[in-house]
């Protein structure tokens, strides 16, 4: 699989998902213009990315190809905090 090939990929899957979860009352769908990819990496035959959305949801998609088996992992996260902690050395 190309690069492109599996962003194409990762963001049809999470344009999916996205739209499977929003609240149908409001009318509101994304298109894959929506979907961003944050940072990937291959690893011989295995591809993973993060990717999230425009949507104001705080969403995020970690998304795992298995190239073995031709599977690939949805994970969805909602970030709940940021916070920074000073290391004292």
């Amino acid at each position: 699989m190309t690069e492109a090939k599996f962003f194409e990929l990762v963001k049809s899957v999470v344009r999916d998902y996205a739209n499977e979860h929003l609240d149908k009352t409001d009318g509101k769908q994304i298109t894959t213009e929506d979907v961003f990819v944050v940072w990937y990496c291959k690893t011989l035959q295995n591809w993973k990315a993060l990717a999230s959305t425009t949507l104001l949801d705080r969403m995020y998609y970690e998304l795992t190809l298995n190239g073995d088996r031709a599977e690939l992992y949805l994970d969805a996260y909602k970030k709940f905090e940021n916070r920074c902690i000073a290391i004292k050395e």
